[in-house]
């Protein structure tokens, strides 16, 4: 399978990363993911921004990043001059210190964003494998040695498929268009497609389960 790298990614995006991961009593073989390396950085997608649910409706999280002309993705760089970071945090306390899980995730998550790395792609890469840890996805990610154009790529491209403004195609494929429990749903009902942290603060450990159809 294809993807993109992803900020927070969101459900469906992870839903992909679980849907080659055998799970059983006895077992767990994990699936093999490829991350695209090679191609530009674009603008307005999931590989610098995520949606999280807050009391006042969805709120959009974003990582600033160093423009450079045509860049690629591994090489984009994240903007630390502005105090960006800690005004996510924030938010992300907002939103869910009163879910079931938060707190259980939250020293460690923060710790992880704290370290700041260089580029928007090691940034992306070590949130994704916290949350590969805490969700109980096994899922061997590889970077792309080179660039394969769409119509070349296979039934298995997700690359672009996976994006905040184009219809979600995953969860329908994956039998996944279904409700968890959500903090503010008594005021927006289920809003889905989310950030993977809004499964994982309002279900916890049972997020494999839900990502499994379990």
């Amino acid at each position: 399978m294809l993807l993109t790298t992803a900020y927070f990614p969101p459900v469906a995006w992870f839903a992909l990363l679980a849907r080659d991961m055998t799970l059983s009593p006895d077992r767990v073989s994990p699936s093999t993911v490829w991350l695209e390396a090679c191609e530009t950085y674009q603008k307005q997608s999931y590989r610098n921004r995520c949606y999280i649910l807050a009391g006042d409706g969805i709120q959009t999280l974003q990582v600033p990043v160093v423009h450079s002309g045509t860049m690629r993705i591994d090489e984009v760089r994240v903007d630390w001059s502005t105090p960006w970071l800690v005004r996510t945090q924030r938010a992300l306390d907002a939103a869910y210190y009163t879910s079931a899980y938060f707190e259980y995730y939250r020293d460690g998550l923060f710790a992880v964003m704290d370290a700041r790395p260089e580029t928007l792609w090691d940034w992306n890469l070590s949130l994704i494998r916290f949350l590969l840890d805490k969700t109980g996805v096994a899922c061997s990610l590889q970077p792309t040695t080179s660039f394969v154009l769409p119509e070349q790529a296979g039934a298995d491209d997700f690359r672009y498929a996976v994006h905040p403004k184009r219809p979600d195609v995953a969860l329908p494929l994956l039998g996944l268009e279904r409700p968890y429990y959500q903090v503010f749903a008594d005021r927006f009902g289920f809003t889905p497609n989310l950030s993977v942290l809004d499964l994982l603060f309002n279900e916890g450990p049972d997020a494999i389960l839900w990502l499994k159809k379990l």
